[in-house]
């Protein structure tokens, strides 16, 4: 038997406890993860934002008929509701019921005069769910919902440049 050492071999190596291998059955919050139920918190409280933004959009593109903002609302409010139905999905997918509620900021818009003070809450309530985004990505574990919530957060950056563009030509 050769008894020669291997290059890069020590005597002094240490040596595992348990191998690295068992940190995929550690509990998402060990890792930084959110939990099933703030997962699903978030996601709700998404849906009841999503869901009022559809419905401001609505109203606002059909108060601007005929306008330059009429086209850019419509496709601010379908963008809104196809968010609605990923994030139900993904709500039902954990096996939970989807909120039903649709938050308070559609009054909160709709009780302004003038379509550019609308306009600018409607944008900084995309700017509210942007920050939202941002903060729990990171912690998102599942890989397909990151993925959805990533191109949720691009696509509510460029309704926030195209409602600021709308502003600026108003």
């Amino acid at each position: 038997m050769d008894n020669k050492k291997q290059i890069g071999e020590r005597d002094d190596a240490p040596t595992s406890s348990s191998p690295p291998c068992f940190l995929h059955d550690a509990e998402p919050a060990y890792q930084g993860y959110l939990e099933r139920a703030q997962v699903l918190a978030l996601l709700d409280e998404l849906l009841e934002a999503e869901r009022a933004g559809a419905k401001v959009a609505r109203t606002l593109s059909a108060d601007a008929a005929g306008g330059p903002a009429e086209d850019a609302l419509r496709s601010l409010a379908m963008d809104e509701a196809h968010f609605c139905a990923m994030l139900a999905r993904h709500i039902k997918q954990l096996e939970a019921s989807p909120s039903q509620r649709t938050g308070a900021f559609r009054e909160k818009v709709l009780a302004l005069e003038g379509l550019d003070n609308r306009l600018r809450l409607l944008n900084r309530g995309q700017g509210w769910v942007v920050r939202k985004l941002q903060e729990a990505l990171p912690r998102i574990a599942d890989e397909t919902l990151h993925a959805d919530l990533a191109d949720m957060l691009s696509v509510h950056e460029t309704n926030i440049r195209k409602c600021d563009e709308l502003l600026r030509s108003g």
